[in-house]
């Protein structure tokens, strides 16, 4: 795992079919148990304390390359810059799956600004290396999210280069106006944990926390041990077909786990493979 300048906070947070293996058709086990929805934002601390930023990255996924979310703790005073400093400190989150394609070296060349209902980000760097065509467009959504998430914002995002506007970045994306946060449900991953964080190490009674957007408000989940699936069952965001909270908790043993959360499969197999998550965990003695 890389070492990163801030430690991931896991909580879930409201911004703004199918067919791979079938899922248990059993309700959950008695091991697992509902638990209460989530907060719809993190709380805020104190100019300077450390907060809570929602940083965003890509990942390859069945339906291509969408947006996944993990949660930082960082000493905040400028949650907007440093939001965007954190996005572009290192090329993973802390899970692996979770990328970042801003050519390496972009850095946030003054602090992020508001200015008449328009974020300005200003980069240098960003036009060092050129960003492949199917890539470009998720990764500039990936800043607009991360920026605007952190400053709890839709206003559209101004990114400059070195001070000056570009028509276009990698000759791929216009910025020649500021950029609209796009359609979170063409965008996003359908299905996201929160918690726990990639490569936590949990008690016996695991709390798994998140946000999806699926049919009938099912989410399924899985934990895997040495590639077996040992536990499995559904659960139930509170609201279907848009992004919403969901929350469930199982218990195991001690060991290393997986644990997985998958879209529902409407269609029996007949679709795309289903949109999945997952999370490997150390469970403690």
């Amino acid at each position: 795992m890389i070492a990163r300048r801030g430690t991931p906070l896991v909580l879930a947070v409201l911004l703004a079919g199918c067919g791979s293996a079938p899922l248990s058709s059993s309700q959950p086990s008695a091991a697992a148990t509902p638990v209460s929805s989530l907060p719809s934002s993190p709380p805020a601390g104190p100019a300077g304390e450390a907060a809570a930023l929602p940083i965003y990255y890509v990942a390859k996924t069945p339906a291509g390359f969408r947006l996944q979310r993990e949660f930082h703790r960082v000493p905040s005073a400028d949650p907007g810059s440093d939001a965007v400093h954190e996005m572009l400190a290192n090329p993973t989150g802390t899970d692996p799956d979770y990328r970042s394609h801003w050519p390496p070296g972009t850095t946030l060349r003054t602090p992020v600004r508001t200015d008449d209902r328009t974020i300005v980000v200003d980069l240098s760097g960003a036009d060092a290396a050129r960003v492949d065509a199917e890539l470009a467009e998720p990764t500039v959504q990936q800043l607009v999210f991360t920026v605007q998430g952190a400053l709890r914002s839709t206003d559209p995002v101004r990114i400059l280069v070195d001070g000056e506007p570009v028509d276009r970045l990698w000759g791929a994306v216009s910025t020649a106006e500021p950029v609209e946060r796009g359609d979170d449900y063409a965008l996003r991953s359908l299905v996201q944990i929160d918690a726990p964080a990639h490569g936590a190490t949990v008690g016996r009674e695991v709390e798994v926390r998140g946000e999806a957007a699926v049919f009938e408000a099912t989410v399924g989940w899985e934990v895997l041990r040495d590639g077996a699936v040992v536990r499995s069952g559904f659960t139930s965001t509170t609201e279907g077909q848009r992004f919403a909270p969901f929350a469930f908790a199982v218990t195991l043993e001690p060991g290393e786990y997986v644990v997985r959360v998958l879209e529902d499969d409407p269609s029996g197999g007949q679709g795309r493979p289903v949109l999945t998550d997952d999370k490997a965990v150390t469970v403690r003695p």
